[in-house]
């Protein structure tokens, strides 16, 4: 039943991944177009776009947030390890549990302090005003889910670990 709902869960944060990468390449055209529009006068056309910074930045945010949690279930997430290579292995595979438990409470907290966020910027009818005027909870939003979906990740990440070798991981090692 875990190894099914892991599958799942996993082509999921696949999905995610791929609508990051849909993300990218809609962020770099909107780029590529401003750039061309400023340089490249033609007649009838802006000279730019004015809101292409503004979106690419959401654009970029929102890209991180989708593809984060597949970056940690790949074990490609930022890691200094080092330390645990040198470690006994039973010391290291501990100290490998001290981290995902930090880190899913970290997750956890995280979620519902943007949860609160949220839902107050909506409740509050919070604006951004910049070039675009949008509610300000359309950006706040995904912070909570995305949260969410790493607390899981670092649920799987403990199973994957019990069921494990009794030393570090092996994923995303860079120190040999």
């Amino acid at each position: 039943m875990i190894a099914r709902f892991s599958r799942a869960y996993g082509r999921l944060l696949a999905g995610l991944a791929l609508l990051g990468c849909a993300i990218l390449f809609a962020m770099m055209m909107i780029i590529v177009a401003d750039v061309a529009l400023r340089n490249f006068a033609l007649r009838g056309w802006p000279q730019g776009l004015a809101w292409s910074n503004e979106i690419s930045e959401l654009m970029l945010y929102l890209l991180t947030m989708c593809v984060a949690p597949w970056l940690l279930r790949q074990g490609q997430h930022i890691r200094v390890d080092i330390l645990l290579q040198v470690l006994p292995p039973r010391l290291a595979w501990h100290l490998e549990w001290i981290a995902d438990v930090l880190g899913l409470a970290c997750c956890c907290v995280i979620a519902r302090y943007g949860a609160q966020a949220a839902w107050s910027s909506y409740s509050s009818g919070a604006v951004n005003i910049k070039t675009l005027i949008t509610p300000e909870w359309w950006a706040l939003a995904p912070l909570p889910l995305v949260f969410v979906l790493l607390s899981i990740e670092m649920i799987f990440r403990m199973i994957r670990l019990a069921g494990g070798e009794r030393g570090p991981r092996r994923d995303a090692v860079s120190a040999s």
